[in-house]
């Protein structure tokens, strides 16, 4: 094989051993396993109870804490740790229900849950990351504004991961010489990664997810629009005040680049075709509806998810090959970002099976009390679903977030739209807006950190990020509740 090719096929391979760890706790779980129809097994939902979230809590608690109190020992081992969470789930799993109830959610997880969503990501990422766009400016208030403005639209276009990662770096190379960085960073995560998502079912996976289960492309539209348009004025009406104010306490030099004429030049267009290939793949994906569907041990097995998940992998080759090296090296890009956010959602997507799955329950499960709040009457109440919705999309995954809180408001499209239309739409934008509250509240936004801190920016920690979306995003949700329900 021509050493060219072998570099393209490098990312991968190395994105693989850096999962190696996780990956190798799954390979023991099934080696030890019992013959293959008893992959059919089923996770007993109702004997659950809140013990088994605490692998969750501990994942969650991990990714929060150990960055700060244990940094080098998270950057060195953070894979370890994901897998000791992990281990410390399917373990006891194991042992109360049978190997064959931990193989048959581990492969679950992995199959229908996490490849597909670490497929798109490695497409948007990869794609994005061979597009380099340059001499935009200097990061002015108003160039900064117009940055932020144009990636939370074309969130809702291209999706938050794609938008995030074509403009992060401009946006970055934009306000390189500037002291005051931070602030631009937080609120880029608050715009592009999140709240921009909500325009389209495209925008961000738990509306994808709504639109599979019938959600109307134009309803979504319809509804979401406003609010999207509500939340993006205010927060950057709140952010045009920040960074004019930080700008006029600039050094002299910084203010005196602003002078320079910029001639804005984008390199790498093919990737720019190959992003609307995979938004058309997802679309595609969306509408064709009557496909085969297989039933294997108790794993679903879909032509449509094969075909999507295949050419999105295709489509991630294309971008490798048909992009010059030279051109990432101008985006300074590596595989980290990707490494991270692939090893931390592994643990986030097998420790999360018991929590989900007990909310599934409602009021059969012990959260019960939590389901009991936002009903009244049999009657939904809207400013509930917002909020409940949206902090557990802040924490947990904001896609089968989605799905829980849809299936409690009664499952069905046609009726929700109809009927329920304030119920849904509460649904919709809790899950995509309050995605903003945490890094791990949405993909894009940890990978969006890691490339800041690249870019030798201090970014804020878990708990410091909080502060700022605390402060910033909690009265602007208030204000939602008040306008919209």
């Amino acid at each position: 094989m021509p050493p060219v090719k072998s570099h393209y096929l490098q990312p991968a391979i190395s994105l693989l051993r850096q999962n190696g760890q996780i990956l190798q706790l799954i390979a023991v779980v099934i080696c030890i396993s019992t013959p293959l129809p008893a992959l059919a097994a089923s996770l007993p939902v109702r004997e659950l109870s809140l013990w088994w979230c605490i692998p969750f809590a501990g994942t969650l608690l991990s990714i929060a804490v150990c960055p700060i109190l244990l940094p080098n020992l998270w950057h060195s081992h953070s894979g370890k740790i994901i897998t000791l969470w992990c281990g410390l789930f399917l373990l006891p799993l194991s042992w109360h229900y049978g190997v064959s109830t931990s193989i048959s959610l581990t492969v679950h997880a992995l199959l229908e849950e996490y490849i597909p969503f670490i497929l798109l990501l490695l497409a948007l990422y990869t794609l994005s990351g061979g597009i380099v766009i340059q001499n935009i400016g200097t990061g002015s208030v108003r160039l900064n504004v117009s940055l932020l403005a144009t990636g939370t639209l074309l969130a809702g276009l291209m999706g938050t991961t794609g938008a995030a990662m074509l403009l992060i770096r401009p946006l970055l190379r934009a306000n390189a010489q500037r002291h005051h960085r931070t602030h631009v960073v937080v609120f880029f995560i608050f715009l592009v990664a999140n709240i921009g998502g909500g325009l389209t079912p495209l925008g961000d996976p738990p509306l994808f997810l709504g639109f599979l289960k019938g959600v109307g492309f134009q309803w979504t539209l319809g509804h979401m629009l406003l609010p999207v348009l509500v939340n993006t004025l205010v927060l950057l009406l709140l952010f045009f005040c920040i960074d004019s104010y930080l700008w006029h306490h600039e050094p002299k030099a910084t203010l005196i680049a602003q002078q320079t004429t910029p001639s804005l030049t984008i390199q790498g267009k093919a990737n720019l075709v190959l992003l609307l290939a995979v938004t058309g793949v997802i679309l595609f994906s969306g509408i064709c509806k009557n496909t085969p569907v297989w039933h294997v041990y108790g794993i679903e097995i879909s032509l449509l998810a094969w075909l999507r998940d295949g050419l999105l992998l295709i489509i991630t080759l294309c971008g490798l090959k048909l992009t010059p090296p030279k051109l990432r090296q101008q985006n300074d890009f590596n595989w980290a970002p990707m490494r991270e956010v692939a090893k931390l959602f592994i643990g986030i997507f097998i420790t999360i099976v018991p929590v989900m799955a007990i909310l599934q329950l409602g009021v059969a499960g012990d959260f019960r009390a939590l389901v009991q709040l936002i009903q009244h009457n049999g009657e939904p109440v809207n400013a509930l679903y917002f909020w409940m919705s949206g902090l557990l999309s802040g924490f947990l995954d904001n896609a089968p977030t989605y799905l829980v809180f849809f299936n409690l408001a009664g499952g069905d499209a046609e009726q929700l739209m109809q009927y329920f239309p304030k119920t849904l739409l509460a649904i919709s934008m809790g899950s995509v807006f309050m995605g903003a509250l945490s890094y791990i509240g949405n993909a894009p936004n940890l990978m969006i950190k890691a490339i800041a801190e690249q870019q030798c920016i201090t970014m804020p920690g878990f708990f410091g990020y909080m502060v700022w979306s605390t402060v910033v995003l909690i009265p602007l949700f208030l204000l939602d509740t008040l306008l919209f329900f």
